[in-house]
């Protein structure tokens, strides 16, 4: 029983301490997703709407840093949306003659 209670405690210092963490560097957390969000979803509606490849390549034009960015596909609408869970989510849409555009932020 002392076990389980010294396991218990040690899970909840980890929790706390990693929780302290995220509370520290969230202002630099969420602009960089917010960043990386807009980013990705620029560069994955240009390659998948001006290039016309597949989603699956696009995928690789992520640079290093990027892996908790997710791209999602839109086809009925002609857009990627990037997000990373919880923190940010970008659009971006194209447009014949101008290419890809952001949505507005917000």
């Amino acid at each position: 029983m002392a076990v389980r209670r010294k396991w218990w405690m040690a899970a909840v210092l980890i929790g706390l301490v990693v929780s302290g963490a995220l509370a520290w560097h969230w202002t630099s957390l969420s602009a960089r997703a917010r960043l990386g969000t807009a980013y990705g979803a620029r560069i994955g509606c240009s390659c998948r709407y001006v290039e016309g490849r597949a989603m699956g390549s696009c995928q690789q034009d992520k640079e290093p840093g990027m892996a908790m960015v997710r791209l999602t596909d839109l086809p009925e609408e002609k857009a990627v949306k990037a997000s990373v869970p919880l923190i940010a989510s970008r659009t971006a849409r194209f447009r014949p003659g101008w290419g890809c555009l952001l949505d507005p932020a917000g």
